[in-house]
């Protein structure tokens, strides 16, 4: 059971946080895109509801450079959805190390910790600061709803990138936690 258990511990790590990782990263850059040279966002009132191609239907080509409103509202959207089935990760390693008998183990703890703040970060900081960014360009904006105000997209787009890292490293560590695991006699 226990080798079950930490089977699906490591895959949903993998298909689950894996994605967020990549997405997040690669979002702050389109979020620049959004934005080019003067800060407006590019093409607003087109992207404005649907984040769609300017010249979709009409036989016209896509006045935006590809990759725009359409990739960053993508990519927010796999983050919010890995996010959510990233649960598994903690659930799955929670079962594993009881199963271990190592419930208590300062590296399975401090990983225990630093998921939770990598969580945080992902819940309280990245998301909401992609989707302010997304609404500030005009995109994902409900029927009526206005556009947040963001004073300087750019920098915004940059601390959003620098966040990412954040959690990117907190996982990297997790990961060298989990495989080296300092001061585990179950073996290593």
């Amino acid at each position: 059971m226990t080798k079950l258990l930490l089977s699906l511990h490591v895959l949903a790590a993998i298909l689950a946080v894996g994605p967020v990782a990549v997405a997040a990263s690669m979002f702050p850059p389109f979020a620049r895109k959004l934005f080019a040279n003067t800060g407006e966002p590019a093409g607003q009132s087109t992207a404005r509801s649907t984040g769609q191609n300017t010249g979709q239907g009409t036989g016209e080509p896509e006045a935006r450079p590809s990759g725009g409103p359409t990739a960053a509202l993508l990519l927010h959207r796999i983050c919010r959805v890995y996010a959510v089935l990233g649960v598994a990760v903690p659930v799955f390693g929670l079962a594993t190390g009881s199963q271990l008998g190592v419930l208590g183990d300062a590296w399975l703890v401090t990983s225990m910790v630093l998921t939770v703040l990598a969580a945080a970060l992902l819940g309280a900081v990245i998301l909401p600061r992609q989707a302010r960014l997304l609404g500030a360009a005009g995109i994902g904006l409900d029927e009526g709803e206005s556009a947040p105000r963001v004073p300087d997209p750019r920098a915004a787009a940059a601390r959003l990138a620098m966040a990412t890292g954040a959690f990117n490293l907190l996982w990297a560590v997790v990961v060298v936690l989990m495989i080296v695991r300092p001061g585990s006699t179950t073996g290593a």
